[in-house]
């Protein structure tokens, strides 16, 4: 791991010296490239180094162990203890840093939330999820913009998709695709049953155009007038767009904007995340007959969580974590449960590089 660290620190070095180079500045694409390396590798040299430092502080009171002045070898002997607690965690951190980094990490992303099972108490929660993702999204200082959406008529929606513009949104977000479960009392329950409902969450990273290359022959593209909750007109021009992408049956629809242009890039933004999940599928897919893939698949048919009105409770049955402020959660207070999921799948990640490494040798 060391000598793969070093090297790291070297590149690391070589592209800062790179940097200043007038050549390279006066190419804005190379220029932006090696910036962006260097900002990749910033954090893993930045650990290394304080791990080396400290290292070097440890011979260091480990040679005052042996001194004449007993006072010396008990300061020595505390400083030790603490500092080796701490070298430790530098050096699990250096293994997380060093597992291969997400390919789409830094992506804006797609958000959909879809109405499951329960009808309309279904389409309540999906606007109940859409305003928790919104809070949290604030908090980050994320952008949020609703791309397409089917309201009912009491506040729900049967689908709602949106896109989340940030530099850490797909890294906090990927591990929220899945069924996602309430149980409580519906207003429009008479006699106080718990009912149970679900919700469906996909997180797709945005795809770019050279992610996906769509033929302009393979899609099949309808125009028509837009309706709201009810079946009520919202104008009176055909600017709602579906495309059906003819390879992959996959059908998008945008209704939400009064143009037709802007419909329709909506709805090509959506299809090709829809295809660059597609493609994630099935490499998952091929991956999953392999030992090097038990981290987790994102895959949004899993249920993965349960929100307990009555009892206040939120349960990820992936990492067998529950807590109880259900109502904090829901305004957006999502940073404890995401960080905990995120650890697991990184613990699962590095529990799979070991073994794999392990079989190597």
């Amino acid at each position: 791991m060391f000598d793969k660290l070093a090297e790291v620190e070297s590149r690391f070095e070589e592209i800062e010296a790179r940097l200043g180079d007038p050549e390279i500045a006066a190419d804005p694409r190379r220029y932006a490239d090696l910036a962006k390396e260097h900002s990749d590798l910033r954090e893993v040299v930045a650990v290394f180094r304080e791990h080396r430092e400290l290292s070097d502080s440890i011979d260091a009171n480990q040679e005052l162990l042996s001194d004449d002045d007993p006072e010396m070898r008990d300061l020595a002997r505390d400083e030790l203890t603490e500092q080796q607690e701490t070298r430790s965690i530098l050096e699990h951190r250096l293994k997380i840093l060093l597992l291969p980094r997400d390919p789409f990490e830094g992506r804006d992303v797609i958000l959909e939330i879809r109405a499951g099972a329960g009808g309309e108490e279904a389409a309540l929660f999906a606007a109940d999820l859409l305003r928790m993702y919104t809070r949290y999204g604030e908090d980050n200082r994320w952008k949020m913009e609703i791309l397409n959406s089917h309201p009912t008529d009491i506040g729900g929606f049967k689908e709602v998709i949106a896109s989340v513009s940030g530099a850490t949104a797909y890294a906090q977000l990927k591990y929220e695709s899945g069924v996602h479960r309430v149980q409580r009392v519906p207003t429009t329950e008479s006699q106080g049953r718990i009912h149970t409902s679900t919700c469906t969450v996909a997180i797709m990273p945005e795809a770019e155009e050279v992610d996906v290359h769509i033929e302009a022959a393979d899609l099949k593209i309808d125009v028509y007038r837009s309706s709201g909750p009810g079946g009520q007109s919202v104008n009176t021009t055909d600017s709602a767009v579906r495309i059906t992408h003819l390879p992959s049956n996959i059908v998008v629809t945008c209704q939400d904007e009064k143009s037709q242009h802007k419909n329709k890039a909506k709805a090509l933004k959506i299809l090709r995340s829809r295809l660059l999940e597609e493609e994630q599928r099935k490499v998952q897919a091929e991956q999953r007959d392999q030992r090097l893939a038990q981290v987790g698949t994102g895959d949004r048919s899993e249920r993965i969580r349960t929100y307990n009105f009555p009892q206040n409770r939120i349960s990820d049955h992936r990492i067998g974590l529950t807590l109880y402020h259900l109502d904090r959660m829901l305004e957006g207070d999502l940073e404890e449960m995401i960080a905990a999921v995120s650890t697991h799948f990184e613990a699962e990640a590095l529990k799979a590089a070991e073994g794999d490494a392990g079989d190597d040798g």
